[in-house]
């Protein structure tokens, strides 16, 4: 338990920025945060862009492997339709990456998934910490200026005091 207040501390580690990788740190913290949990998140490396105002995170079959080419596209009423092309051959067609993303947003708006938008912001909501990384940001040549108002930042170390009482710690 936090030793502050009595409540569960969860802290979380984003490290992705892709779409598929974009949803685990959001979800898990809105849903710690919904059962009052103290709840932060460090976005650091590729997961920076997060916290950007315009979210563009798209999905990456390349960066992938594991990605199941058989998932259903498809709109809710019809059919789907299940693709079964080697991720190899993905990454060689033009404009690939950005329609297997607008498909993938389909399908989880048809499936009644929030996005990635939403699930950010009820964190927000919710008072969970979002915890940008400094040396990401100068490696990058990003300024505060990009993120939303709601972000800190912070270096490992603002990050590593935190987490050293959290109850759940998770590298997403």
């Amino acid at each position: 338990m936090s030793k502050e207040d009595g409540r569960r501390r969860l802290a979380l580690i984003s490290s992705q920025g892709t779409l598929d990788w974009a949803y685990p740190p959001f979800i898990l913290a809105s849903a710690a945060g919904a059962m009052d949990w103290e709840v932060a998140i460090f976005f650091t490396f590729y997961g920076l862009p997060l916290l950007k105002k315009e979210l563009s995170a798209a999905v990456s079959p390349l960066g992938n492997p594991a990605m199941p080419m058989k998932m259903p596209f498809g709109s809710a009423g019809f059919q789907a339709t299940n693709w079964n092309i080697p991720n190899a051959l993905m990454s060689n067609i033009p404009g690939f990456e950005s329609v297997a993303t607008n498909l993938m947003k389909k399908t989880f708006k048809n499936k009644g998934v929030a996005t990635v938008g939403e699930l950010r912001d009820a964190c927000v909501e919710m008072d969970v910490r979002l915890i940008g990384c400094q040396m990401t940001m100068d490696v990058f040549g990003f300024d505060k200026e990009d993120f939303i108002d709601e972000c800190e930042i912070g270096g490992a170390a603002t990050f590593l005091e935190y987490a050293s009482e959290a109850d759940v710690s998770l590298f997403v």
